[in-house]
């Protein structure tokens, strides 16, 4: 009884969190930019968070970090970490292709099979810098291969962004450790 009702809330925490706006709310352009040829292999590896809107589940974490890796079953691993307070934390999930037509849509999953939209907007070809939106416009994510990221880049995803309907002015920056 106590896992099935677990189970339940964690259902509802999850579907409220993801719902679906009404048609008459605005939705981000999904569209995805730079026609290159996208190969996971490339995109593997660290991420470090430039800006992000605010969520309940990166409230008040500083140099964060997502690392992207092969599962042995064919998954990409995917380890969230960040720092709160002085302390580490840290989120093991994973993550697939939507289709092997659509291989910049991405679903990911902290939480047993609760999946949601990761989808890769922008990204440069030498994969150093990326866009991460969602299926609604209240997930948004910029990242980049480095911990900082030049003002120029950064204005131009933020322009990007804007184009596809985002409210750029809920990002907030990411503190990262200066080099």
């Amino acid at each position: 009884m106590k896992l099935y009702l677990c189970s339940i809330i964690a259902m509802v925490l999850f579907t409220s969190m993801f719902s679906c706006k009404s048609d008459a709310m605005a939705q981000p352009d999904q569209s995805i930019e730079n026609n290159f040829n996208f190969e996971l292999e490339k995109y593997l590896g660290t991420w470090y968070e430039i800006a992000r809107f605010d969520h309940k589940f990166e409230r008040g974490l500083e140099q964060v970090t997502a690392n992207y890796s092969m599962r042995p079953d064919g998954k990409i691993k995917v380890i969230n970490q960040g720092y709160k307070n002085g302390k580490l934390k840290t989120a093991e999930g994973k993550a697939k292709l939507v289709s092997p037509d659509t291989p910049r849509r991405l679903k990911v999953a902290f939480f047993l099979f609760f999946y949601a939209p990761y989808n890769i907007l922008e990204l440069d070809e030498d994969y150093t810098y990326a866009l991460i939106g969602s299926e609604t416009d209240d997930y948004l994510w910029i990242l980049s291969r480095t911990p900082q990221m030049d003002a120029e880049t950064y204005k131009m995803l933020l322009q990007k962004a804007k184009e596809r309907g985002y409210d750029t002015s809920k990002l907030i920056k990411v503190k990262q450790p200066i080099p």
